[in-house]
């Protein structure tokens, strides 16, 4: 009881020092003046608000009652923008945020240690219902508990903030609370960094900073060089309207910071030295490093975060982007040359975007630009192809017999009893739609394609090299990453301490505990099976859909509606295809959310083996769901289907479905084309511009329905308040994956649909804006990360230009009839040419070796008795000894695609290869520029050096007096004056 009742006179302490610290004061002064009488109040914590700044949301809104001018310098202040502290010369260089209890201004206090009017009123007003009434019951003992728990769940998240704030100051660094924001229920804790900190961070950090020496960058003088500078002149009015602080032609030396050599940077002006960017990325290491201990397991920020004691936490953006008050600023700037839909031809501002959201962002953008650059030749041979596709549609000879009715060719039933024959004219339109995607140029483009995918990655790695240069990241390597490596997660620590309590109770405790292999062994079990199953469901959804394009064509035949049954083909393959995009769609919300969840499980070390992993299963899951259904179509459809009298069933009585006599290349471009579009109307433009508004929205109005009784208009808002209703930004993988998926469609099937990269290119266009918009209107301002190139991304993009070849291969050998063609048109064409092509590819069947059950229900529809149908495949006639067996034909064509295949892959993996090798993937003015620098960097140091030396011998010659001829030698024991003047 002692020890409780202690305890409750601490709380009731620290409450009373909150409340003092949060209540209104009528200066800064009186604010001081309090903090020193009482010395509970942390007066060397934070700096006090001043009344002069909480007074100005108050001013604001009554003027605006009055309806009076508010003078355009107050919306301007950096006060009321809420970018510096209360002193206006401190910059707020990150920002956390917490939840607290309040009623308009006055803070809720803790029902434990109480309200002492709420008490007072409580006990009038029984005191008064006792006079009257009759002793009502006492209060629900489960609601007081509940409440009980509820206030000392909010002092214990109290204390933790308090001593990780007496942590981050002890680091030097400067805090500033806001309690009386105008967002109700939230309190901003606003972070600054000194000069001192700054400093001793960025040299810890190893940042390389400009330093004085300004040397001038010479151009090539190669042809490429050339040429490419005569692009830069040409492509001028395309270039964004930036101006650079730097000429193109000079650049500074950079040199990782250090205390001992200022001298070296140009400190002129320390407020500009270290931009936003870098500051906040400073604090955020500061943050990543601190610890609270007093808890049973250490916690760093990421755990104070996961457990609700801080909300959120951000640095801020540096302005307005639009109205009176938006002073000029980056993102200001950003915001109207690149995050406007009016500038979509021009050029990215590449360095602004990095300046502004460090190099892992730049880097995303950079390559994003490059890729879209890469996509309009693509693009234009893609529509080349088509169009040739369209010239020559009328004189392809396989097309014409098709469509021909005097060939009066009559098929067999694509379905049992409820499908009739069929005449073969009626397949006319899509023989000639699937010729305007399977005909001779299909094969040239898929060489191309392959090429072109060997010349971007190519052409990405000397622009990344380019990009690194004068990012001055040529330097970041193993020993930067080794510093980032060292911050381990804080889910790994937590399960590491566990791992320590236990081995401590059973005596086993080693010197260095970590997680093994071991320990991770459920969780690889969990993730093998779940993803196994995973890819089992997509599989089994992808056969769903075969059933239901085979039933509804069977259940379409049975109509007796004429317009139904002559668009039969068209509404399976329509409806089939959006079934597929639907479930895509929602899968890959699913697939995504299930693989966060299995890498959360494995407890990975730091934050780059999480993300990687996070990378990796979400490719695996995703790839699987969109391309199954493409592959299924591509690869499997029509050739697990028998033939009549003898077809392959599933599921009892359902039929494999069969291809169209032209093929399968018309569906599977129909697939491609449906999947395409769609994931980019609804998946990504739709979600990218729909989502982020309605959750900014829901911010809005919860926040304006729970300060309704006291309305505060959004211009009285500061920069961390507003930044606050933004949304998280929750990394890069999301736009990664979109385009990695997108590149997968243009590459893998290029063959099927020559249009792919038109319409890719055409999505990335508005891609760059959307996202454009997206980071600088709607988000919060990430952390500033360094990376030298896109990571692990490259391995995937790499991965898929190779399986691309093989793909394409198989596609134009098994998916289109361009080697049956050619097969036919050289060994068994009469005069050498495709007359008589249609008839080659179909066998022949007799209507009487139907199994009972599957003929026809009405076999006189077309008017007339059929004796002997058709269907295509390369088979013996009922009329051979060896009836209904693979022909000859059949494994001559065979022989003749596998030797395609193996032709077609290895040549144009040696052509890859060698556009490889022929591409240097630094370019030579690069490499002679970064030598350039590096001599440049030991002359200066030289200099120093030499500096020091001269300096020192000057001093000492200034320390030695010479004697005259007549004075007599010091003494051996006297110390000598001069000497003594120099020590």
């Amino acid at each position: 009881m002692d020890r409780q009742r202690k305890r409750a006179d601490s709380l009731d302490q620290n409450d009373s020092a909150l409340e003092l610290d949060s209540s209104p004061l009528s200066s800064c002064e009186h604010s001081s003046s309090l903090q020193q009488t009482h010395p509970t109040i942390m007066s060397a914590d934070y700096e006090p608000v001043c009344s002069e700044e909480k007074n100005l949301d108050v001013d604001f809104v009554t003027r605006a009652k009055n309806n009076e001018s508010i003078p355009l310098k107050d919306l301007c202040s950096d006060k009321v923008l809420g970018l510096y502290f209360s002193d206006g010369k401190r910059r707020v260089d990150y920002v956390l945020t917490y939840h607290i209890q309040k009623s308009g201004s006055t803070r809720r206090q803790s029902s434990k240690f109480g309200d002492n009017s709420f008490i007072r009123r409580l006990r009038r007003s029984l005191s008064k219902r006792s006079s009257r009434a009759p002793l009502q019951p006492k209060e629900d003992p489960e609601v007081a508990a509940q409440q009980h728990q509820t206030d000392y769940h909010e002092d214990d998240q109290r204390f933790k903030r308090d001593e990780f704030e007496e942590n981050l100051q002890k680091t030097g660094l400067e805090l500033e609370k806001d309690e009386g924001s105008t967002i109700p229920g939230v309190g901003f804790l606003k972070i600054h960094a000194p000069w001192n900190v700054l400093c001793r961070e960025a040299e810890f950090m190893k940042l390389k900073m400009p330093t004085k020496k300004v040397y001038e960058v010479k151009q090539g003088s190669s042809v490429v060089e050339k040429i490419r500078m005569f692009i830069h002149k040409v492509t001028a009015p395309l270039h964004p309207k930036v101006d650079t602080s730097q000429s193109q032609c000079q650049k500074p030396l950079s040199h990782p910071f250090s205390r001992e050599k200022q001298h070296l940077f140009d400190l002129s002006d320390k407020n500009k030295f270290f931009d936003s960017k870098t500051r906040s990325s400073i604090v955020y290491e500061v943050l990543k490093r601190t610890k609270c201990i007093k808890p049973k397991y250490p916690l760093g920020l990421t755990s104070l975060l996961a457990n609700g004691v801080y909300t959120s936490a951000y640095p801020l953006h540096d302005g307005d982007i639009e109205g009176v008050s938006a002073e000029p600023n980056d993102r200001k700037l950003l915001y109207e040359q690149w995050a406007s839909y009016s500038v979509f031809y021009k050029y990215q501002p590449i360095g602004l975007i990095r300046k502004y959201f460090g190099e892992k962002i730049g880097l995303y953008f950079a390559w994003l630009g490059v890729y879209t650059q890469m996509l309009i030749p693509a693009a234009i041979i893609g529509v080349i192809v088509f169009l040739y596709g369209c010239a020559t549609v009328d004189d392809n000879i396989p097309s014409m017999e098709i469509c021909d009715p005097r060939n009066n060719i009559t098929m067999c039933p694509l379905c049992d009893q409820a499908c009739s024959y069929w005449k073969l004219v009626t397949a006319c339109g899509t023989a000639q739609a699937s010729h305007l995607f399977d005909n001779a140029a299909t094969v040239f483009f898929s060489v191309f394609m392959a090429l072109w995918a060997v010349l971007f990655m190519e052409h990405w790695k000397r622009r990344q090299m380019r990009l690194n240069y004068v990012w001055d990241l040529t330097g970041f390597g193993e020993e930067e990453e080794g510093e980032h490596k060292d911050h381990n997660r804080a889910e790994y620590e937590f399960r590491v301490m566990q791992k320590k309590v236990k081995l401590e109770h059973s005596d086993l405790m080693d010197e260095k505990v970590k997680l093994t292999c071991t320990d991770r062994l459920p969780a690889y079990l969990t993730t093998v099976v779940m993803m196994g199953f995973m890819i089992i469901v997509t599989f089994v959804i992808v056969f769903g859909v075969i059933l239901y394009r085979i039933s509804i064509r069977a259940a379409l035949h049975m109509s007796s509606h004429p317009v139904v049954r002559y668009n039969i083909r068209a509404t399976v393959k329509t409806t089939a295809a959006i079934i597929n995009l639907i479930i895509i769609i929602i899968l890959d919300e699913i697939y995504g959310a299930i693989a966060r969840w299995l890498t959360r499980l494995e407890v990975p070390k730091t934050d780059k083996s999480f993300e990687e992993r996070l990378i990796f299963k979400t490719f695996i899951l995703k790839f699987v769901n969109a391309f199954t259904p493409i592959v299924y179509l591509a690869f499997f459809r029509g050739r697990l289907v028998g033939r009549p009298g003898n077809y392959l069933y599933v599921v009892g009585s359902y039929r494999m479905e069969e291809c169209a006599h032209a093929g399968c290349l018309m569906e599977l471009c129909i697939q491609l084309c449906i999947t395409m579009l769609g994931k980019q109307l609804i998946q990504n433009n739709l979600f990218e511009i729909g989502l982020p508004k309605l959750k900014k929205m829901l911010r809005r109005r919860k926040s304006e329905m729970v300060s309704i009784q006291e309305p505060v208009p959004h211009k009285t808002l500061k920069r961390y308040e507003k930044d606050q209703l933004l949304g998280p930004f929750v990394g890069l993988n999301p736009e990664y994956m979109e385009m990695i998926i997108q590149f997968g469609m243009v590459t893998l099937f290029v063959a099927s649909f020559p249009l792919a990269p038109l319409f890719a290119l055409l999505n990335n266009i508005i891609e760059i804006r959307l996202d454009a918009k997206k980071f600088v209107t709607e988000l919060r301002r990430p952390i500033a990360a360094k990376a030298k190139d896109i990571g692990i991304w490259y391995n995937l993009l790499r991965g898929l230009s190779k399986v691309a070849v093989i793909v394409n291969a198989f596609v134009i050998a098994f998916t289109s009839d361009f080697i049956p063609r050619l097969v036919y048109q050289y060994m068994y064409s009469p005069d050498g040419t495709l007359h008589g092509f249609v008839n080659h590819t179909l066998s022949y069947f007799n209507v009487t070796d139907f199994d009972p059950g599957t003929e026809p229900l009405q076999p006189m529809h077309l008017g007339y008795k059929v004796s002997v149908c058709r269907y295509k495949d390369y088979r013996d006639p009922p009329w051979s000894s060896t009836k209904y067996e693979l022909s000859k034909e059949f494994w001559a064509i065979l022989a003749a695609r596998l030797a395609f295949v193996i032709v077609f892959q290895n040549v144009v993996m040696l052509m890859s290869d060698f556009v490889d090798w022929l591409i240097p993937d630094i370019p030579k003015d690069i490499s002679l520029q970064i030598h350039k620098e590096k001599i440049l960097m030991v002359e200066l140091f030289m200099k120093e050096e030499q500096g020091k030396r001269f300096a020192a011998r000057d001093n000492q010659d200034n320390c030695t007096v010479p004697l005259s001829a007549n004075q007599r030698p010091p003494q051996p024991r006297s110390r000598p004056v001069s000497q003594a003047n120099c020590s």
